[in-house]
């Protein structure tokens, strides 16, 4: 028996080390057979804690020393860097506008997208929340449907922050390429750089003073929507055009304290009656019933 036990222990240990070294081996690391990833598992199976760069560990000088006062200096410094609270970034693409026009100035909401806000705004109101920021592309559709939004929730309009870095635009080449939608590759460079900069500015864990829960409400567009969900929740941010969402649709996000990214609602529009529902851009102007 003491022999059989010793050759389970011995065998179990032998296969958890062999497991794990295969982890460390990509070269050697089993792929799931439903995936068609063949990237190393160490780029596609792990989280990075630290992809705000607010990670504690990241921001305090490490202990070099083997002395009590150092070590003590390290977990002061790193307790006043840790985050406390969770942030919730609620995101709102613009109702339905009337592309007409080479100009932004001309982009209006449609009485149907004037309507798919003001549901948005009812939606809103009932979920009860108290915002800390609303902020809005300047961009006229987004404008618009921020104006809507605000007649029906609980917030300062004097308060409502303005973002340039919010406008539509061309985050990155999708995959797959898509043939209907080419922009020139300038348009990628030039877009993609300030739509992740706004991702910058306004995903991150809490700062350390934070107090309590905050809810950031921001109005944009499709297109920034769906690349912050990927980036947000380290999905390759090429992949953000396979995603589709309604206009005027809700999608929240929750930084947790420890940095950690969760997804409630993806492009919720239950609340809109199925007859007023769109997600692309008419060519002409229709009558709403």
């Amino acid at each position: 028996m003491r022999k059989f036990a010793a050759f389970a222990c011995g065998t179990g240990a032998g296969f958890a080390a062999y497991y794990f070294q295969k982890l460390r081996d990509p070269l050697q690391a089993v792929h799931n057979s439903w995936t068609n990833s063949e990237r190393q598992i160490s780029e596609c199976a792990f989280w990075d804690s630290n992809w705000d760069f607010r990670d504690p560990k990241s921001l305090v000088r490490p202990v070099k020393g083997d002395k009590p006062q150092d070590q003590n200096r390290y977990n002061s410094d790193l307790e006043k860097n840790i985050s406390k609270y969770a942030r919730h970034i609620i995101l709102i693409r613009h109702g339905e506008y009337l592309d007409v026009g080479e100009t932004d100035e001309t982009h209006h909401l449609t009485d149907r997208g004037r309507l798919q806000a003001k549901y948005t705004g009812k939606r809103l109101h009932e979920l009860g929340i108290k915002w800390d920021k609303v902020i809005a592309s300047n961009m006229v559709r987004a404008q618009e449907t921020a104006e809507i939004i605000l007649n029906e929730i609980d917030f300062d309009k004097t308060k409502v922050k303005n973002c340039s870095y919010l406008r539509e635009g061309a985050p990155i080449p999708p995959q797959p390429p898509v043939g209907h939608w080419k922009p020139e590759a300038s348009q990628f460079f030039r877009d993609g750089a300030r739509i992740e900069a706004a991702f910058r500015r306004y995903f991150h864990r809490a700062l350390p003073d934070q107090e309590k829960e905050s809810y950031t409400l921001i109005v944009g567009h499709g297109n920034v929507i769906r690349y912050f969900v990927c980036r947000a929740l380290q999905f390759p941010a090429e992949a953000w055009l396979r995603i589709s969402i309604n206009h005027a649709s809700i999608t929240w996000l929750t930084i947790s304290p420890s940095g950690n990214v969760s997804i409630k609602y993806l492009g919720d529009t239950g609340f809109i009656p199925a007859k007023h529902l769109t997600n692309r851009i008419p060519r002409e102007a229709k009558n709403v019933v």
